[in-house]
């Protein structure tokens, strides 16, 4: 199976990944303007500096993690409370105020058959009967879904101390296409959602399991990584919020997922 990457640290040659990953000279010429001051600051956080993107906002870590300027100069410690060889975790900040209703957008700019698959992946989380309660709305949104471009296919970043889910969802639709299949569209938007109320990557601990290539712990960093009571010590290859996803490949709440979900909302 070919492997799409939420991201890809660098320009593919490849013809066959290109549909995944910018192959432009604009996205090398990007990725040099990240400073070693700036390289420093995003190890210190607890994060791998590897493939960091300048984007606009702040900077690209780990394939989808959006860490602003405002978090790199202001980092705090980081925390862990345990790890495993594949669990679900989630950071330190969580959204509060429960019950709530979140409310979601998806800009104009993005091809209209994406308003289906945005639909699907709040019909996933509503089914899970959370705390939680999504709702697509046209403005005043709590988390807005919009327009990116870049060697990924989507990027979001974590829960503010406030309690507030992160605000927006970049989504590359020159990377995924104009006409995706809803699943697979859906599983993106699912994951990428799932950041911004303050889920980790699965296999966070080790991204090669859902990416290939060589071991890579993405760390604890500044955000957290705590292991989510009842979810598996052993990997977890059907969960939405791997890191890396299949050309098309539908991923729904698997029963890991669910009990993390209804844990945490």
């Amino acid at each position: 199976m070919k492997i799409a990457k939420w991201f890809t640290p660098v320009a593919v040659a490849a013809v066959a990944l290109c549909s995944f990953a910018s192959c432009s000279k604009d996205d090398v010429q990007v990725k040099d303007q990240v400073s070693e001051e700036t390289l420093g600051q995003i190890r210190a956080m607890g994060f791998t500096a590897t493939g960091a993107q300048k984007v606009d906002g702040g900077y690209l870590v780990e394939g989808d993690i959006l860490l602003t300027d405002a978090e790199l100069q202001n980092p705090v410690a980081p925390q862990l409370l345990r790890v495993g060889n594949a669990e679900q975790y989630r950071t330190t900040n969580l959204v509060k105020g429960l019950p709530r209703t979140i409310r979601v957008s998806i800009s104009s700019q993005l091809p209209s058959t994406y308003v289906a698959g945005l639909d699907e992946a709040i019909a996933r989380y509503n089914a899970a009967n959370l705390q939680l309660t999504f709702v697509r709305v046209s403005s005043g949104a709590d988390i807005a879904i919009v327009r990116g471009t870049g060697s990924y296919l989507a990027s979001a970043g974590f829960p503010t101390s406030a309690g507030e889910p992160h605000n927006q969802v970049k989504v590359n639709s020159r990377a995924i296409g104009t006409n995706p299949a809803l699943g697979y569209l859906a599983t993106i938007l699912a994951h990428e959602i799932g950041h911004c109320i303050g889920f980790r990557h699965t296999d966070y601990m080790d991204r090669s399991y859902s990416c290939g290539g060589a071991t890579a712990n993405e760390g604890a960093s500044t955000v957290g990584a705590i292991h989510i009571p009842g979810t598996p010590t052993t990997a977890d290859p059907g969960s939405f919020m791997l890191a890396c996803i299949g050309s098309g490949q539908n991923r729904n709440f698997n029963n890991n997922d669910k009990t993390a979900l209804n844990y945490l909302y």
